[in-house]
């Protein structure tokens, strides 16, 4: 038994007509070595079915509502779970283009998830050229972070085309706490709100300017220092005073997306990185800010200044199993758009990803689940549903956008006997984050590419990951000199 964290609560209250919390993946396979030369919903329904026991909390289990919403609420698993209900198989019309399966995957990353079941979905898209397939697969943020992401991906998948002897599952069913003993809890830790909320707020203060667009406020910063000082705490470099500027991906964001995928050699990259140094993180960055300069000029939109971007980092010290809920925050980076010169750039890329990390690593960088955890659950989903409404409304831009650099396997991997050729993270677009995001994966010696955009602001992203190629002959060139 297990209970939604404030931070999980939180991307369940995020979600509204126009924004949808889940993340997802798209995995391009060969079907070759698969039985019969084809991936089948009843093929990976059986992997499922054989795997689910091993995997983080998404694929067998729900969400068991408190009465009354008085408290945040509980896993179990389903008692009618059965993966082939959460499995779909679609087929591209000929010729089965990237373009084509593209339209395909931004239509089907706008729908929401069935919260009456366990929060996933994935669907089989048939017809690619060459005889590929596609795989995607969907997961709500709620039920999932990157390292639970990435143990469900490991025990879905193998590392040879015959699949491995996995152990059974022998554990009971976890279930939900009954009605009496939920509303007992809830009310109890409705009593010890007060009090849980005064500490929520004590341990958030000495981090205040950590939170994205609070940094640009007078005195936060120097709210934060004298709290740090006061509570004993090393004292942090100051965070920059950084102010998101407009930018057309930072309009109100609409019900519809738009979604591209591009591939990069790793080791072009960490040519990249020996030449002008710094870690392939900061290479990745530098790659981002050129091709988003690129963008923007090309539109007469180009900032005079750093465009704010948010940078998802994991808590995680353990285990998913160990650490239950997501454990995430953010680190907020200056991205050095403004920077004409591409040496010079890199080399501002470079020193702002410096400063950020000193400072996170010297902070808690614990500040999203301290924000969370101030609202009572009773009241939490509507108020988090006024403020994301509100920020458009009010033109508040914390930041621009959302990038992700998340290291993955460098060997190839198998799912039911079909190779995995490459996958291509998409993740989650707001009118507070931005209405672009842009994940990269780096898998078997290629770093993959996921951008995910408001379809009515950036109606074709995929001009972005032509920038990022370009950006990548512009550095390896510089890099040789």
């Amino acid at each position: 038994m297990s209970q939604l964290t404030t931070v999980d609560a939180t991307f369940l209250h995020a979600e509204s007509s126009t924004t949808h919390a889940h993340i997802a993946g798209l995995g391009i396979v060969d079907p070759a070595s698969c039985p019969g030369g084809r991936l089948s919903v009843p093929l990976v329904a059986e992997l499922i079915r054989g795997r689910a026991h091993l995997a983080a909390r998404p694929l067998r289990q729900r969400l068991v509502q408190v009465p009354l919403g008085l408290d945040h609420p509980y896993w179990e698993d389903d008692p009618d779970f059965a993966p082939e209900r959460h499995i779909t198989e679609l087929g591209l019309p000929a010729p089965g283009t990237e373009r084509q399966l593209a339209d395909l995957v931004g239509m089907l990353h706008e729908q929401p998830l069935d919260r009456t079941r366990p929060l996933w979905e994935m669907v089989l898209i048939q017809g690619l050229q060459g005889g590929l397939t596609a795989v995607y697969v969907k997961v709500h943020h709620a039920a999932i972070d990157g390292v639970m992401a990435a143990e469900t991906l490991a025990a879905l998948l193998d590392l040879s085309p015959e699949p491995r002897e996995v152990p059974a599952d022998e554990a009971a069913p976890a279930r939900a706490p009954g009605l009496i003993d939920m509303l007992g809890t809830g009310l109890l830790r409705a009593a010890l709100y007060p009090l849980r909320s005064a500490v929520s707020v004590a341990r958030a203060a000495p981090y205040l300017d950590e939170i994205p667009g609070l940094s640009s406020v007078p005195g936060v910063g120097l709210v934060s220092s004298v709290m740090q000082g006061a509570l004993r705490r090393p004292v942090t470099q100051k965070a920059p005073r950084l102010s998101a500027p407009p930018t057309p991906f930072n309009l109100p964001i609409g019900r519809r997306r738009s979604v591209a995928c591009g591939d990069l050699p790793l080791e072009e990259i960490k040519q990249i990185r020996r030449g002008l140094g710094g870690s392939v993180n900061d290479a990745v960055m530098a790659l981002c800010a050129t091709a988003l300069r690129q963008w923007l000029d090309k539109r007469g939109d180009l900032p005079d200044r750093p465009l704010v971007t948010a940078v998802p980092v994991s808590l995680r010290r353990g285990g998913a199993q160990a650490e239950p809920g997501n454990q995430v925050s953010i680190m907020t980076v200056p991205l050095a758009t403004h920077v004409p010169d591409p040496v010079e750039r890199y080399a501002a890329v470079r020193r702002d990803m410096d400063a950020a990390k000193r400072r996170f690593t010297r902070s808690s960088g614990d500040w999203v689940r301290e924000v969370s955890g101030l609202l009572p659950a009773p009241v939490a989903g509507t108020v988090t549903r006024l403020a994301l409404q509100a920020a458009p409304a009010l033109s508040l831009r914390p930041v621009n956008l959302m990038i992700s650099n998340v290291p993955g396997p460098q060997f190839p991997l198998y799912l039911c006997g079909a190779k995995v050729l490459g996958y291509y993270p998409i993740s989650v677009v707001t009118d507070v984050s931005g209405g672009l995001n842009i994940t990269v994966f780096s898998y078997d010696g290629r770093v993959n590419v996921g951008i995910v955009a408001c379809r009515d602001l950036i109606p074709d992203p995929s001009e972005i990951v032509d920038h990022l190629v370009d950006a990548l002959d512009e550095l390896k060139a510089l890099s040789r000199e």
